[in-house]
């Protein structure tokens, strides 16, 4: 990678305030220390700071010269409710609250960013770095959006990075156009009529009826949704029953489904509905579906896109254009409906331990960090040319 010495100089200072950052965890909205945190630092690096935005939410700004254009960056600051396994002397001091998918990571890049472009100061604009709270599961970038983040602090366009521990470090992946998928989940209660196990002809058994619920599901992805447009249906829970002996009053389904584009998406929820009423009609048993809308996916902007491909190819050994989406979502998604940017994956090759994001020994890859502040910069100095 072509990281410049001033950028590799930060590396021992972007180290310790990531592994203080991943000592001290913390869950969605919850993010008291962390804000605190990034907001001391960015201060002292002359920003001015705006706190409280979206419940925990950070935003630092900083304007050099008298430019018009207006770049915002962003980093997620929540942790994940799970424990973290192995010794790390930096490890979790928040039982059951652990940063397994490397926030910790993001918001030292965008730290180290902020330091760079305010000591360097080779831009003429405003630059917006964004630290969002409650980035899993918990829509904080919608939270900060309803706050007014985009009306008191205007972007011409966005930028995230997300590491990504299938690629090689010195990689770097972007494209136009979904990046992510949308994530919704659905909850399906079935009634039937309970009664002795024995004596089935009485009762209407609603363990059979959800059987039927999830064989008829699933080819709306195998046999309704086009082989080229990716899509999940993902039935993950079923519970019912109390005794070997007792046919149930009611089985209750749990679940997700994603999609790569919005029509997809709403079929999707339009199919589910129809399979339930059908096979509610077809068994005379009760079927309610409860569908939540969750994330949209995450759909880069084309110009962006192509910006962060040509900024990164002057960095990384290796910039991936056409790399497959993923089925997994972000929350940026809601941040690019509402302002032109990009959402990239930066390249840490498993970190120490060669895990995958939420797994329970995954630790961010230190040596990647400056990786980050060098791409983050490099789009500033890009868009507001001094």
């Amino acid at each position: 990678m072509k990281i410049s010495s001033e950028i590799k100089a930060l590396q021992p200072d972007l180290t310790a305030w990531r592994r203080h950052l991943h000592s001290r965890p913390e869950l969605a909205y919850a993010e008291v220390q962390t804000a605190a945190f990034i907001a001391e630092r960015l201060a002292a690096l002359g920003w001015e700071v705006a706190t409280g935005i979206g419940g925990t939410g950070v935003v630092g700004t900083l304007r050099v010269g008298d430019g018009p254009g207006r770049v915002g960056l962003r980093a997620d600051m929540d942790a994940l409710p799970m424990q973290e396994a192995g010794d790390r002397p930096w490890r979790s001091t928040h039982p059951g609250v652990f940063h397994g998918c490397g926030h910790d990571g993001h918001m030292t890049m965008l730290l180290g960013a902020a330091r760079h472009l305010a000591e360097t100061r080779r831009f003429n604009g405003t630059v917006h770095a964004i630290f969002q709270p409650a980035e899993e599961g918990e829509g904080g970038a919608q939270a900060m959006i309803k706050d007014g983040l985009f009306a008191r602090f205007p972007c011409d366009v966005i930028y995230a990075i997300h590491n990504w521990p299938a690629l090689p470090v010195g990689a770097l992946a972007v494209r136009p156009g979904a990046m992510m998928a949308s994530a919704d989940q659905f909850d399906v209660v079935v009634r039937g009529k309970s009664g002795h196990a024995a004596m089935p002809h009485l009762c209407l058994d609603p363990v059979v009826v959800a059987a039927q619920l999830v064989t008829a599901l699933q080819p709306l992805i195998s046999r309704t949704t086009d082989p080229a447009d990716a899509a999940v249906l993902s039935i993950c829970q079923i519970h019912g029953g109390s005794a070997y002996n007792v046919i149930p009053d009611a089985v209750t389904l749990a679940g997700t489904a994603r999609a790569l584009t919005a029509a997809t998406r709403a079929r999707l929820e339009a199919d589910v509905r129809r399979v339930c009423a059908g096979i509610a009609a077809a068994t005379g048993a009760e079927i309610e579906l409860d569908w939540q809308l969750g994330y949209p996916p995450t759909v880069n902007h084309a110009e962006p896109a192509r910006t962060a491909a040509r900024v990164g190819a002057a960095l990384f050994d290796s910039v991936h254009t056409e790399l497959p989406a993923s089925m997994g979502a972000e929350d940026f998604a809601f941040m690019l409906e509402a302002c032109p940017g990009a959402y990239l994956w930066l390249g840490q090759d498993g970190g120490p331990h060669a895990c995958g994001l939420h797994n329970t020994r995954y630790d961010f890859n230190d040596e990647v960090a400056p990786a980050g502040v060098a791409l983050f910069a490099a789009l500033v100095e890009d868009a507001l040319p001094p």
